[in-house]
């Protein structure tokens, strides 16, 4: 009986050891996907097919990794739409491949009904994938495009599309402040209007921009967002709750020092003192909607301009379709509710400066 014991717990110390080691070793390739199964890295489609005027962009964050991205104009010349503008900083896919920045401008709604168009992706019925580089996400741009009357600037992060390098937190966080940094020098958009859209993972990317530039962001949004890769590791594999975790860890939480990609994004959004919009679908099949939930909570108990709408048969990636006109049409009155109003305030002290000087 001693014996099946000892080679029961040797077994059992020894499947640890390796789980351990696997842990330790694969966690990048197990976050990060730059290439998805039956996908090349290269983009499969550019915005020229679907007829956008865009134009290349190369940067290099500041660890001197290259990165390339795209700026999507919603008129050939963007300084010749009229209206005042806004800078949206998003995150269009299910985890960090990618950043947007939207220059939004002051306007109505198309009346259009929203086209239900599926991605290419989708049509290989790849639903919920962790990741997509940036031209998988085309088709829902141009629809933003007409919807909210926007410019955007696409980022694929290291290791993504025609970036370089190696996907790792420090890296995609360096890479999203390289884009941002890139947006502010712009002169054919209006700087003082940059709003961080994240979803899932790209929700922790923004969450962290957000909070390490409080003079160069006006508002956060977050769509599908969890609290931590610590939790959705329990999530997806549910024995590790036992040894991975931090609001829903069942055990000692032994292996969290080994994470070296732990984007908590609950420890984060505290700290968020920009206006927060928070979109939850309610049928979100990869990250529990009480993940958002517990996200506004934080966010709510130290910052009163927090919103929380949420959108009943959204999944994790369908949210803005199964939406339809109400997921615009709530992003557009944040918008205008906040970053206007912030506009406004600014406009009234340079006039009260001018008119003091006179």
């Amino acid at each position: 009986m001693t014996s099946y014991l000892s080679l029961l717990l040797y077994g059992v110390g020894g499947l640890a050891a390796v789980g351990m080691a696997a842990l330790v070793v694969l966690q990048e390739k197990l976050v990060y996907v730059p290439v998805l199964p039956g996908l090349t890295k290269s983009y499969p489609i550019t915005p020229a097919r679907l007829n956008l005027n865009y134009e290349d962009v190369w940067l290099r964050s500041s660890d001197g990794v290259r990165l390339h991205a795209w700026f999507i104009k919603l008129a050939p010349d963007c300084r010749e739409v009229s209206g005042w503008r806004l800078c949206l900083v998003i995150d269009l896919l299910s985890t960090t491949s990618l950043f947007c920045f939207i220059e939004a401008q002051h306007s109505c709604f198309s009346k259009r009904m929203l086209e239900v168009s599926f991605l290419t992706v989708w049509k290989t019925g790849v639903t919920s994938c962790s990741v997509i580089d940036i031209a998988h996400r085309l088709e829902m741009v141009r629809i933003m495009l007409q919807r909210l009357r926007c410019n955007v600037f696409m980022l694929s992060y290291r290791g993504y599309g025609a970036s370089d390098g190696y996907p790792s937190q420090h890296g995609i966080t360096r890479d999203a402040q390289a884009a941002l940094d890139h947006l502010i020098k712009r002169t054919d958009i209006d700087t003082s209007r940059i709003v961080v859209f994240g979803r899932s993972l790209g929700g922790a990317v923004g969450a962290l921009l957000t909070k390490n530039n409080p003079d160069k962001v006006a508002g956060l949004i977050l769509e599908n967002t969890f609290t931590s890769i610590l939790d959705m590791a329990g999530v997806l594999l549910p024995f590790l709750k036992w040894f991975i975790g931090r609001t829903a860890s069942k055990g000692p939480r032994v292996l969290n020092c080994l994470v070296r990609s732990p984007w908590s994004t609950i420890e984060v959004i505290g700290q968020v003192q920009q206006p927060i919009l928070f979109l939850s679908g309610l049928q979100d099949e990869m990250v529990p909607p009480v993940h958002m939930e517990l996200l506004y909570a934080k966010a709510a108990a130290r910052n009163n301009r927090c919103t929380f709408v949420e959108f009943p048969t959204g999944m994790h990636m369908d949210t803005w379709l199964a939406g339809g006109d109400r997921y615009w049409m709530t992003i557009q009155q944040f918008l205008e509710q906040n970053i206007s109003e912030r506009k406004d305030e600014e406009n009234s002290r340079k006039n009260s400066v001018n008119e003091s000087s006179l």
